[in-house]
């Protein structure tokens, strides 16, 4: 993408990952930034490594699974006319069998994923609309595609590019473009928490492990060409390929689930 001077980004769960990765690349691009996520003392850190870049960025502590500060990040952008690109990107995941872990953390993935994405997004859209140009990034998942992992996580993120799919049917006159971007494995502390622990067990190929930039990257040029679904990589755009190919798609299903059960011992 080129320079925006003068456009502001709102990016959830922005404090690590792929989050920081896009307020970094966005920064250089000239973007003011609201920059939202749990920790506010890592926001605080990015927000001072970014300072150099001579642009405007406000810091929210927020986490979204508390219906109050969603609310707080909801009423911020619903009273701006300038949000030029919300990038709904908080996310989290854990590992088991679905009836292994207690309901309450299925519904807090339900809330940060689905309906935190559905309402920022509803917030953000009227002025948009009215202006007639901006931007929504909505990150999922290649497990949208592949049922391997968390059944929750796959289903939200499958939920994503369906909502993208059909918001930006919706929206398709108004200058408004939407996206579901969906990395496979990256490089970032999403891995990192206790509750992934089986994932990192996995033997993967290092070619399957993105890097974060690489993934913001390949999302903001397929936003400039008007792409709704962004899989970053050849190997994950083949894999989803094959997933989805009636004569492949039950061996990428039976390597998924085989990969699924060796995470859990």
């Amino acid at each position: 993408m080129s320079a925006e001077a003068g456009k502001t980004a709102l990016i959830t769960g922005a404090s690590s990952g792929i989050g920081a990765a896009f307020a970094r690349q966005l920064a250089m691009q000239g973007y003011g930034l609201i920059l939202v996520a749990r920790r506010g003392d890592r926001l605080l850190e990015l927000a001072g490594k970014l300072a150099n870049n001579a642009v405007p960025i406000k810091t929210l502590t927020a986490d979204l699974t508390v219906d109050a500060d969603l609310q707080q990040v909801e009423d911020l952008i619903a009273s701006s006319e300038a949000l030029d690109l919300l990038v709904n990107n908080a996310g989290f995941s854990f590992s088991g069998p679905f009836t292994k872990n207690p309901f309450e953390r299925h519904a807090q993935m339900i809330q940060v994923h689905v309906i935190a994405s559905v309402r920022l997004a509803h917030a953000a859209l009227p002025a948009m609309m009215a202006r007639q140009k901006g931007g929504i990034i909505n990150v999922a998942s290649v497990a949208a595609f592949i049922p391997w992992g968390n059944v929750t996580y796959n289903a939200t993120k499958a939920y994503l590019v369906a909502f993208s799919e059909s918001l930006q049917a919706d929206v398709h006159h108004s200058g408004v473009r939407v996206q579901a971007l969906c990395p496979g494995f990256t490089v970032t502390e999403f891995h990192d928490s206790p509750e992934l622990a089986s994932i990192r067990r996995v033997p993967l190929p290092g070619f399957l492990w993105l890097n974060a930039d690489y993934v913001v990257q390949e999302s903001l040029k397929a936003l400039d060409r008007n792409k709704v679904i962004c899989i970053p990589g050849l190997p994950y755009r083949l894999i989803v390929a094959l997933g989805r190919s009636s004569l492949t798609g039950p061996i990428v299903r039976a390597v998924a689930l085989r990969l699924r059960s060796r995470s859990r011992h």
